[in-house]
């Protein structure tokens, strides 16, 4: 059996789960594009809805870099212990607002060389940033896209980094970012980590762990 699809095959694929799907969006709150950045910063390992009550409270007096910074690390910390990893990403997140006071006039850059520089900033938030934020088509490689994408076949890597690199090779550059909602909210509703609801999965007839795993069983 093939290791991953054909390119004819993944077009396919993203046609139904984009029919499946059509409200597939970004489901973390924000009003900026630094309201964005904070908030991906927190979705590590946290879920969308946990985040989103999080920033609700947090940016009614601290949406921009400069108002962030009246936080202390201790303060912030309050503010997102429930997001988990909160002494990290407080400190992350107040590092990432000195700079971009200093060094960006308070903006967020909009590369990914400027924003992966940033603390608490790896690729996949930067772009979930430069995808939503600032329409640069982006393929962000969560828990989820890599589940998925590898699961059906779009991609064959043991990691996110090749998996990226692949989904960019093998899918159309005006399809990145909607293609990136997509294989998320398929991963929150049908192709789940523990029990993937196959039976009942729009592209099961393309998917490879279904030809293999489940339909020969």
């Amino acid at each position: 059996m093939s290791k991953h699809l054909k390119i004819s095959e993944i077009s396919n694929v993203l046609d139904i789960l984009e029919e499946t799907f059509p409200d597939a969006k970004a489901e973390l709150n924000y009003s900026s594009p630094f309201e964005l950045l904070v908030a991906t910063i927190l979705s590590a390992q946290c879920t969308d809805v946990r985040v989103n009550l999080t920033t609700a409270e947090l940016f009614k007096e601290h949406n921009t870099p400069e108002k962030m910074l009246e936080l202390s690390e201790e303060q912030l910390g309050k503010f997102i212990k429930s997001c988990g990893f909160y002494n990290t990403k407080s400190k992350n997140i107040l590092l990432t607002s000195k700079i971009l006071v200093e060094e960006y006039n308070s903006k967020v850059p909009n590369t990914m060389k400027e924003l992966v520089q940033l603390p608490g900033v790896g690729r996949k938030t930067a772009n979930v940033v430069l995808s939503n934020a600032f329409n640069v088509p982006s393929i962000a490689v969560d828990t989820h896209v890599f589940r998925v994408s590898n699961r059906i076949g779009i991609a064959n890597a043991t990691d996110v980094k090749e998996t990226e690199r692949q989904l960019r090779r093998r899918i159309d550059k005006d399809r990145w970012s909607k293609s990136h909602h997509v294989l998320i909210f398929h991963g929150r509703r049908i192709c789940k980590a523990r029990k993937p609801l196959c039976s009942s999965c729009p592209v099961n007839s393309y998917c490879l762990y279904y030809k293999k795993e489940v339909k020969n069983v």
